[in-house]
């Protein structure tokens, strides 16, 4: 996973230098922000620059977000030294609709707590955002001239057990979670979207990105057989590492 991560964007960014391009929008992650942050106190909000731990995540073998840490640290790098313009944006758990017709780790943690299954989950403090706010950011990131740096975008966040409760509120059909599948964690602050707002970005209401996220996957069959299916659901285990 880093061998991919680190060189294939440094490839990327060597090609766009060979073609004379000015700018640079990388897709990171809030992995890359908020994991167990070095001298960061609990409390404190995180912003653009809060970095997690590399170490701590290599110790954890949790190698996704060891590899987004390393290939965020070698974009900025790269454009330090050659002068291209690199910009880094930093996306939530992202919910909405697919493009794709298979399922991804983001909607597969939603379809979970819908469903139901065997798994412990960890009352984490997430941050989701809608995939059509992610990429209004990257345009935005594309084509604002004072974009520089790192931005979060992080728009809102829930801990595991709200979530659980909205949820329910909103689809009493369904059989979700159990709440004592839910293990309890403290909580820090929260990262904040703030320089990304400031350069004019905004994002949905969290009820409708997890409709059109719900009212997607209905219709892609991904909710289908809650009572009768045979093969359990399952949490996706990278999120349980993050």
């Amino acid at each position: 996973m880093l061998g991919p991560a680190v060189t294939g964007t440094t490839n990327v960014l060597k090609a766009a230098s060979a073609a004379n391009a000015v700018r640079v929008v990388v897709v990171s992650s809030m992995v890359a922000v908020e994991i167990n942050p070095k001298d960061w106190p609990q409390g404190k909000i995180r912003d653009e620059s809060c970095w997690s731990d590399k170490e701590f995540c290599r110790s954890n073998e949790s190698w996704y977000p060891v590899a987004k840490i390393a290939a965020e640290a070698a974009a900025i790098e790269y454009g330090r030294e050659t002068g291209l313009r690199v910009v880094t944006l930093n996306p939530a758990l992202v919910f909405g609709p697919l493009l794709q017709p298979t399922i991804n780790t983001s909607s597969q943690f939603l379809i979970y707590f819908l469903k139901g299954g065997p798994d412990e989950t960890r009352d984490k403090l997430w941050h989701i955002v809608d995939v059509r706010d992610v990429a209004d950011a990257l345009l935005l990131l594309y084509e604002a001239p004072e974009a520089t740096g790192r931005h979060i975008c992080a728009p809102h966040f829930i801990t595991a057990r709200e979530l659980l409760g909205l949820l329910k509120s909103m689809y009493p059909g369904y059989p979700c979670i159990a709440e004592e599948s839910i293990r309890d964690m403290d909580h820090p602050a929260p990262m904040t979207s703030g320089k990304l707002e400031k350069l004019g970005w905004s994002s949905r209401p969290l009820r409708e990105t997890i409709t059109d996220t719900v009212e997607f996957c209905q219709e892609a069959g991904f909710l289908e057989d809650v009572d009768g299916d045979d093969t359990p659901c399952r949490f996706p285990p990278l999120l349980n590492k993050v």
